[in-house]
């Protein structure tokens, strides 16, 4: 019996699971536009643990979203993960946050294209097919007409840019599955069972985050 906590803080959801062999026990989860990361996370880990019945010490691993998302969200749960499994010497686990996104379409064909927000037009992406197998790697990408015409079958768009996106990308085989907005902990349960089953985790000294790219400090307009 396996017992792992999923943390999902790449985007504005915060989001903590438990799971057992794979299946999510419990989930808690809020999405606010201040980022409540920071005082939401610990608790959300201290009450699934306690409302499953379990204690820390019943966990046999710890996986985190990796990226790419937000600097400082990745950087709260990364902590927060690395934490947690230092204190208990047990594995940490790293889970792309697009296949979390995508793992929310139940599709038998055509494409699955998560994407997330990275200011103006552009986003962080990826392709998957209907059995969330990786068809084209993430990268960050400027959104214009031209985007994705290469995909001749349905195409199902996910994330929190279907605003933005959906008046420029307006072929008929692309769909928005708007309801579908943020990466969420339930998702990474069965995913993060089947990496800890090949015992595949990334060294907790020093595993980072996926940033895609680097993180930019802007310096405040002189009055």
């Amino acid at each position: 019996m396996s017992f792992i906590l999923n943390i999902e803080t790449a985007t504005k959801n915060c989001s903590v699971a438990i799971a057992k062999n794979g299946e999510t026990v419990l989930c808690k989860e809020i999405a606010e536009e201040g980022y409540s990361h920071a005082e939401k996370l610990h608790i959300f880990i201290e009450e699934v643990i306690a409302e499953a019945g379990i204690s820390v010490h019943d966990l046999a691993a710890v996986a985190v979203s990796q990226g790419p998302g937000s600097y400082t969200g990745l950087r709260i749960g990364v902590s927060a993960a690395k934490g947690l499994c230092f204190a208990l010497n047990i594995p940490l686990i790293a889970v792309d946050t697009l296949k979390t996104l995508a793992s929310q379409v139940k599709v038998s064909d055509g494409k699955i294209i998560p994407m997330l927000d990275a200011r103006r037009m552009e986003v962080y992406s990826a392709v998957f097919n209907s059995n969330l197998e990786i068809e084209r790697p993430i990268q960050a990408e400027i959104i214009d007409e031209d985007s994705f015409k290469e995909y001749t079958e349905t195409v199902y768009f996910v994330g929190d840019c279907a605003e933005k996106c959906k008046t420029v990308l307006i072929k008929d085989n692309f769909v928005f599955l708007e309801e579908i907005k943020y990466p969420s902990a339930k998702e990474m349960s069965k995913i993060s069972y089947d990496k800890f089953q090949i015992s595949d985790t990334v060294d907790v000294a020093y595993f980072e985050p996926y940033y895609l790219k680097d993180f930019m400090i802007t310096a405040p307009s002189k009055k």
